[in-house]
């Protein structure tokens, strides 16, 4: 019976590494917009969460980092600036911090608008939702120090 078990496990292995060294498929995933490392790994500290967020220029107010599920952290910041130009600058702070951006959505017209981001850098994953009128922006950062099932950030107080 042991070497039946052994026989399947050596033909598994085999079936495994022929079919990966003979694949000519590209299944690796490519972030929008940017050439930023995506290596994923050993989660990131908690801590070092807020160091890897930049704080976007024109900033008015910041609350947080307040902590949310998963071990992540949510920070809620109001600008002064027209929506699609802080959006724009902080997709660019982002990618300057090291992380890789793909845009979700982005939208604009009369005044207003907005966008959203998600993010990784190293392991680290984020989520970035922004939008508002005229001169202000809201932008609502959630960071986490590894992807989470559920990654949602929750809009903060305007």
């Amino acid at each position: 019976m042991r070497l039946d078990v052994c026989a399947a496990a050596a033909l598994a292995v085999t079936v495994s590494l022929t079919g990966t060294a003979c694949s000519s498929s590209d299944s690796g995933t490519k972030a929008t917009g940017s050439s930023a490392s995506t290596t994923t790994g050993v989660p990131v500290d908690t801590a070092k969460l807020p160091s890897l967020v930049p704080t976007p220029a024109g900033n008015q107010t910041t609350k947080g980092p307040d902590s949310i599920p998963d071990n992540g952290i949510h920070l809620h910041y109001q600008v002064n600036g027209a929506p699609q130009d802080v959006l724009s600058a902080y997709k660019s702070a982002l990618e300057s911090k090291g992380w890789a951006v793909t845009t979700i959505v982005t939208s604009g017209g009369a005044g207003g608008g907005g966008a959203t981001y998600t993010g990784t850098n190293g392991s680290a994953y984020g989520v970035f939702d922004g939008g508002g009128y005229n001169t202000t922006t809201y932008l609502d950062v959630c960071t986490w120090p590894a992807k989470p099932a559920n990654p949602n950030c929750t809009r903060g107080d305007r």
